[in-house]
Protein backbone atom coordinates (compact mmCIF):
# COMPACT_ATOMS: atom_id res chain seq x y z
CA UNK A 1 0.00 0.00 0.00
CA UNK A 2 1.29 3.46 0.07
CA UNK A 3 1.35 5.57 3.04
CA UNK A 4 2.19 9.14 4.19
CA UNK A 5 5.78 8.58 5.85
CA UNK A 6 8.47 10.49 7.99
CA UNK A 7 11.55 9.72 6.86
CA UNK A 8 13.31 12.29 8.74
CA UNK A 9 11.35 15.08 11.33
CA UNK A 10 10.69 18.57 10.00
CA UNK A 11 8.35 20.94 8.08
CA UNK A 12 5.73 19.94 5.78
CA UNK A 13 8.01 18.83 3.16
CA UNK A 14 9.01 16.22 5.37
CA UNK A 15 5.79 14.26 4.82
CA UNK A 16 6.69 11.36 1.90
CA UNK A 17 4.00 9.43 -0.01
CA UNK A 18 5.95 6.09 -0.56
CA UNK A 19 5.27 2.30 -0.75
CA UNK A 20 5.35 0.91 2.49
CA UNK A 21 4.41 -2.93 3.85
CA UNK A 22 0.47 -3.66 4.11
CA UNK A 23 -0.59 -4.09 7.77
CA UNK A 24 -1.94 -7.36 9.08
CA UNK A 25 -4.47 -7.48 11.61
CA UNK A 26 -4.09 -9.22 14.62
CA UNK A 27 -6.23 -10.84 17.26
CA UNK A 28 -9.62 -7.88 17.82
CA UNK A 29 -8.48 -5.77 14.98
CA UNK A 30 -9.55 -5.07 11.41
CA UNK A 31 -8.41 -3.59 8.48
CA UNK A 32 -9.64 -0.98 7.22
CA UNK A 33 -9.71 0.18 3.83
CA UNK A 34 -9.20 4.09 4.25
CA UNK A 35 -11.38 6.40 2.52
CA UNK A 36 -10.22 9.66 4.10
CA UNK A 37 -8.76 10.64 6.91
CA UNK A 38 -8.02 13.99 8.93
CA UNK A 39 -5.62 15.98 10.16
CA UNK A 40 -5.06 16.91 14.07
CA UNK A 41 -2.24 18.99 15.55
CA UNK A 42 -0.43 15.96 17.24
CA UNK A 43 0.19 14.93 13.57
CA UNK A 44 2.06 18.28 13.03
CA UNK A 45 4.01 17.40 16.25
CA UNK A 46 4.82 14.09 15.33
CA UNK A 47 6.20 15.29 11.73
CA UNK A 48 8.56 17.34 14.08
CA UNK A 49 9.87 14.77 15.90
CA UNK A 50 8.26 15.92 18.90
CA UNK A 51 5.37 12.97 19.41
CA UNK A 52 5.88 9.47 18.74
CA UNK A 53 3.29 6.78 18.58
CA UNK A 54 3.02 4.76 21.53
CA UNK A 55 4.18 1.88 21.53
CA UNK A 56 3.21 -0.71 18.97
CA UNK A 57 1.20 2.04 17.04
CA UNK A 58 1.19 2.41 13.08
CA UNK A 59 4.61 4.69 12.80
CA UNK A 60 2.41 6.89 9.97
CA UNK A 61 0.47 9.80 11.16
CA UNK A 62 -3.43 9.63 11.51
CA UNK A 63 -5.51 9.83 14.19
CA UNK A 64 -8.75 8.74 12.48
CA UNK A 65 -10.45 7.70 9.59
CA UNK A 66 -13.37 6.27 7.49
CA UNK A 67 -13.67 3.53 5.27
CA UNK A 68 -14.54 -0.28 4.81
CA UNK A 69 -14.18 -3.24 6.81
CA UNK A 70 -11.30 -5.10 4.06
CA UNK A 71 -10.32 -8.35 6.52
CA UNK A 72 -11.04 -9.69 10.38
CA UNK A 73 -8.45 -10.76 12.62
CA UNK A 74 -8.78 -13.28 15.24
CA UNK A 75 -11.43 -13.23 17.62
CA UNK A 76 -13.68 -10.27 16.23
CA UNK A 77 -17.21 -10.41 16.49
CA UNK A 78 -20.04 -8.00 15.56
CA UNK A 79 -18.52 -6.46 12.65
CA UNK A 80 -18.52 -8.02 9.02
CA UNK A 81 -16.33 -7.54 5.46
CA UNK A 82 -17.69 -4.61 3.84
CA UNK A 83 -18.93 -2.23 7.05
CA UNK A 84 -18.67 1.47 6.49
CA UNK A 85 -16.86 2.64 9.57
CA UNK A 86 -15.02 5.50 11.33
CA UNK A 87 -12.73 4.94 13.81
CA UNK A 88 -10.47 6.45 16.69
CA UNK A 89 -6.58 5.48 15.66
CA UNK A 90 -3.32 5.79 18.15
CA UNK A 91 -1.65 6.06 14.58
CA UNK A 92 -1.63 4.74 10.63
CA UNK A 93 -5.19 6.93 8.94
CA UNK A 94 -2.51 8.57 6.30
CA UNK A 95 -2.66 5.73 4.56
CA UNK A 96 -4.27 3.14 2.20
CA UNK A 97 -5.32 0.57 4.62
CA UNK A 98 -5.03 1.25 8.87
CA UNK A 99 -5.69 -1.93 11.60
CA UNK A 100 -7.87 -0.64 14.19
CA UNK A 101 -8.63 -2.41 17.62
CA UNK A 102 -11.95 -3.57 17.29
CA UNK A 103 -13.27 -1.26 20.30
CA UNK A 104 -12.47 2.14 18.38
CA UNK A 105 -14.26 1.67 15.80
CA UNK A 106 -17.73 3.62 15.30
CA UNK A 107 -20.72 3.06 12.68
CA UNK A 108 -20.79 5.98 9.69
CA UNK A 109 -23.28 8.07 11.02
CA UNK A 110 -26.55 8.08 8.38
CA UNK A 111 -26.28 10.70 5.53
CA UNK A 112 -22.47 11.59 6.15
CA UNK A 113 -19.74 11.03 3.47
CA UNK A 114 -16.76 9.62 4.35
CA UNK A 115 -14.87 12.82 4.24
CA UNK A 116 -17.75 14.10 6.79
CA UNK A 117 -17.35 10.81 8.63
CA UNK A 118 -13.50 11.34 9.13
CA UNK A 119 -13.35 14.38 11.05
CA UNK A 120 -15.62 12.98 13.91
CA UNK A 121 -13.64 10.04 15.84
CA UNK A 122 -11.13 12.22 17.51
CA UNK A 123 -12.98 15.34 18.33
CA UNK A 124 -15.95 13.60 19.39
CA UNK A 125 -14.10 11.25 21.92
CA UNK A 126 -11.64 14.12 23.28
CA UNK A 127 -14.92 16.11 23.55
CA UNK A 128 -17.05 13.11 25.08
CA UNK A 129 -14.59 12.57 27.38
CA UNK A 130 -13.23 15.48 28.81
CA UNK A 131 -16.46 18.01 28.62
CA UNK A 132 -18.43 15.03 30.35
CA UNK A 133 -16.40 12.29 31.70
CA UNK A 134 -13.87 14.50 33.41
CA UNK A 135 -15.01 18.06 33.59
CA UNK A 136 -18.94 16.58 34.25
CA UNK A 137 -20.28 19.58 32.43
CA UNK A 138 -24.11 19.62 33.49
CA UNK A 139 -27.56 22.01 32.04
CA UNK A 140 -26.85 25.97 32.79
CA UNK A 141 -23.40 25.70 33.63
CA UNK A 142 -21.23 27.89 31.28
CA UNK A 143 -18.28 26.68 29.70
CA UNK A 144 -15.52 28.35 28.36
CA UNK A 145 -13.49 26.97 25.34
CA UNK A 146 -10.16 27.89 23.82
CA UNK A 147 -9.73 27.85 20.28
CA UNK A 148 -13.34 27.87 19.69
CA UNK A 149 -12.74 27.73 15.74
CA UNK A 150 -10.94 24.39 15.81
CA UNK A 151 -11.82 20.90 15.29
CA UNK A 152 -12.41 20.51 18.72
CA UNK A 153 -13.44 23.64 19.28
CA UNK A 154 -16.61 23.40 16.49
CA UNK A 155 -17.43 19.80 18.13
CA UNK A 156 -17.19 21.06 21.89
CA UNK A 157 -19.75 23.98 21.26
CA UNK A 158 -22.31 22.21 19.66
CA UNK A 159 -22.49 19.13 22.22
CA UNK A 160 -22.00 21.87 25.31
CA UNK A 161 -24.99 23.35 23.85
CA UNK A 162 -27.22 20.13 23.21
CA UNK A 163 -26.65 19.63 26.79
CA UNK A 164 -28.34 23.19 27.55
CA UNK A 165 -24.78 25.36 28.76
CA UNK A 166 -23.99 28.16 28.23
CA UNK A 167 -20.98 28.32 25.81
CA UNK A 168 -18.39 31.13 25.74
CA UNK A 169 -15.46 30.54 23.38
CA UNK A 170 -12.00 32.24 22.51
CA UNK A 171 -11.25 32.98 18.98
CA UNK A 172 -7.83 35.10 16.89
CA UNK A 173 -10.89 37.04 14.26
CA UNK A 174 -14.16 38.68 13.57
CA UNK A 175 -14.39 36.06 11.29
CA UNK A 176 -13.78 32.75 13.55
CA UNK A 177 -16.09 34.37 16.24
CA UNK A 178 -18.89 34.80 13.32
CA UNK A 179 -18.54 31.02 12.78
CA UNK A 180 -18.31 29.74 16.21
CA UNK A 181 -21.85 32.11 16.77
CA UNK A 182 -23.40 30.69 14.19
CA UNK A 183 -22.48 26.87 15.67
CA UNK A 184 -24.20 27.99 18.94
CA UNK A 185 -21.92 30.07 20.50
CA UNK A 186 -23.52 32.41 23.43
CA UNK A 187 -20.48 34.92 23.65
CA UNK A 188 -17.57 35.64 21.84
CA UNK A 189 -13.84 36.41 22.60
CA UNK A 190 -11.35 38.00 20.61
CA UNK A 191 -8.24 36.96 22.50
CA UNK A 192 -6.21 39.10 20.25
CA UNK A 193 -8.58 42.19 21.57
CA UNK A 194 -9.53 41.48 25.26
CA UNK A 195 -8.66 40.17 28.08
CA UNK A 196 -10.38 36.37 28.04
CA UNK A 197 -10.82 36.32 32.07
CA UNK A 198 -12.61 39.72 32.24
CA UNK A 199 -14.75 38.98 29.46
CA UNK A 200 -15.33 35.56 31.50
CA UNK A 201 -16.34 37.78 34.72
CA UNK A 202 -18.19 40.21 32.73
CA UNK A 203 -20.43 38.18 30.42
CA UNK A 204 -21.16 35.64 33.64
CA UNK A 205 -21.78 38.77 36.49
CA UNK A 206 -18.54 38.07 38.36
CA UNK A 207 -18.66 34.24 38.63
CA UNK A 208 -16.77 32.48 36.11
CA UNK A 209 -16.73 29.86 33.71
CA UNK A 210 -17.74 26.61 35.50
CA UNK A 211 -15.68 24.74 33.21
CA UNK A 212 -12.75 25.49 31.00
CA UNK A 213 -11.43 23.34 28.49
CA UNK A 214 -7.79 24.46 27.62
CA UNK A 215 -5.86 23.97 24.76
CA UNK A 216 -2.58 26.41 25.12
CA UNK A 217 -1.20 24.93 28.85
CA UNK A 218 1.37 26.86 30.72
CA UNK A 219 0.87 30.08 28.83
CA UNK A 220 -2.98 30.43 29.99
CA UNK A 221 -2.69 28.18 33.24
CA UNK A 222 -2.77 31.23 35.92
CA UNK A 223 -5.44 33.24 33.95
CA UNK A 224 -7.63 30.05 33.53
CA UNK A 225 -8.09 29.46 37.12
CA UNK A 226 -9.03 33.43 37.39
CA UNK A 227 -11.69 32.43 34.92
CA UNK A 228 -13.19 29.68 37.26
CA UNK A 229 -16.22 29.96 39.21
CA UNK A 230 -16.16 28.12 42.64
CA UNK A 231 -15.86 24.68 42.36
CA UNK A 232 -14.53 25.17 38.93
CA UNK A 233 -12.91 22.25 36.70
CA UNK A 234 -10.06 23.29 34.17
CA UNK A 235 -9.39 20.60 31.97
CA UNK A 236 -5.85 20.64 29.66
CA UNK A 237 -5.80 18.93 26.72
CA UNK A 238 -2.85 21.01 24.46
CA UNK A 239 0.25 22.74 25.11
CA UNK A 240 0.42 24.98 22.11
CA UNK A 241 1.45 27.54 25.10
CA UNK A 242 3.78 26.08 26.81
CA UNK A 243 4.75 23.00 29.38
CA UNK A 244 5.81 24.83 32.87
CA UNK A 245 3.93 27.72 34.38
CA UNK A 246 3.75 28.95 37.66
CA UNK A 247 -0.03 28.91 39.39
CA UNK A 248 -1.05 30.47 42.78
CA UNK A 249 -2.68 28.00 44.50
CA UNK A 250 -3.87 29.93 47.03
CA UNK A 251 -6.43 30.99 44.13
CA UNK A 252 -7.41 26.83 43.61
CA UNK A 253 -7.61 26.37 46.98
CA UNK A 254 -9.84 29.69 47.63
CA UNK A 255 -12.29 28.20 44.54
CA UNK A 256 -12.29 25.01 45.30
CA UNK A 257 -11.16 24.16 41.82
CA UNK A 258 -9.40 21.02 39.60
CA UNK A 259 -6.94 21.33 37.38
CA UNK A 260 -7.30 18.04 35.12
CA UNK A 261 -4.79 17.33 32.62
CA UNK A 262 -5.58 14.57 30.36
CA UNK A 263 -4.63 12.98 26.52
CA UNK A 264 -5.85 10.59 24.55
CA UNK A 265 -3.38 8.69 22.04
CA UNK A 266 -1.28 7.05 24.88
CA UNK A 267 -4.72 5.38 26.55
CA UNK A 268 -4.92 2.05 27.16
CA UNK A 269 -6.98 -0.27 25.19
CA UNK A 270 -9.56 -0.49 27.75
CA UNK A 271 -10.27 3.21 28.35
CA UNK A 272 -10.57 4.06 24.82
CA UNK A 273 -13.13 1.47 24.03
CA UNK A 274 -15.09 3.01 26.83
CA UNK A 275 -14.73 6.43 25.24
CA UNK A 276 -15.68 5.45 21.55
CA UNK A 277 -18.64 3.36 23.61
CA UNK A 278 -19.91 6.34 25.49
CA UNK A 279 -19.50 8.54 21.92
CA UNK A 280 -21.67 5.52 20.35
CA UNK A 281 -24.18 5.93 23.05
CA UNK A 282 -24.53 9.62 23.95
CA UNK A 283 -22.60 11.69 20.57
CA UNK A 284 -24.27 9.47 17.25
CA UNK A 285 -27.44 9.83 18.06
CA UNK A 286 -27.03 14.20 18.25
CA UNK A 287 -25.51 13.75 14.70
CA UNK A 288 -28.03 11.03 13.02
CA UNK A 289 -30.35 13.79 14.23
CA UNK A 290 -28.50 16.62 13.12
CA UNK A 291 -28.71 18.33 16.28
CA UNK A 292 -24.67 18.47 16.30
CA UNK A 293 -22.35 18.26 12.40
CA UNK A 294 -19.34 17.77 11.72
CA UNK A 295 -17.37 21.08 10.58
CA UNK A 296 -15.21 20.40 7.72
CA UNK A 297 -12.93 23.47 6.48
CA UNK A 298 -11.54 21.82 3.41
CA UNK A 299 -11.04 18.37 1.69
CA UNK A 300 -7.21 17.72 -0.09
CA UNK A 301 -5.64 14.80 -1.62
CA UNK A 302 -3.80 12.08 0.79
CA UNK A 303 -0.78 13.44 -1.43
CA UNK A 304 -1.05 16.54 -0.85
CA UNK A 305 -0.84 16.23 3.23
CA UNK A 306 2.05 18.63 3.25
CA UNK A 307 -0.34 21.09 1.85
CA UNK A 308 -2.83 20.33 4.58
CA UNK A 309 -0.27 20.60 7.43
CA UNK A 310 0.24 24.31 5.88
CA UNK A 311 -3.04 25.31 6.70
CA UNK A 312 -3.31 24.26 10.31
CA UNK A 313 0.22 25.69 10.94
CA UNK A 314 -1.06 29.34 9.26
CA UNK A 315 -4.75 28.48 11.44
CA UNK A 316 -6.72 30.03 8.96
CA UNK A 317 -9.35 26.75 9.09
CA UNK A 318 -12.67 27.16 10.41
CA UNK A 319 -13.26 22.58 11.99
CA UNK A 320 -11.34 20.30 10.62
CA UNK A 321 -8.77 19.86 7.37
CA UNK A 322 -9.48 16.34 5.82
CA UNK A 323 -7.59 14.11 3.79
CA UNK A 324 -9.11 11.94 0.82
CA UNK A 325 -7.52 8.43 0.13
Amino acid sequence: MRAITIPKPGGPDALTWAEVPDPVPGPGEVLVEVAATAVNRADLLQRQGFYDPPPGASPYPGLECSGRIAGLGPGVAGWGIGDEVCALLAGGGYAQRVAVPVGQLLPVPEGLSPEEAAALPEVASTVWSNLFMVAHLRPAETVLLHGGASGIGTMAIQLAKAVGARVLVTAGSARKLERCAELGADVGIDYREQDFVQAVREATGGAGADVVLDIMGAKYLQRNVDALALNGRLVIIGLQGGASAELDLGTLLAKRAAVVATSLRGRPLAEKAAIVAGVREHVWPLIESGVVKPVVDRVLPLAEAARAHRVLEEGEQVGKVVLRV
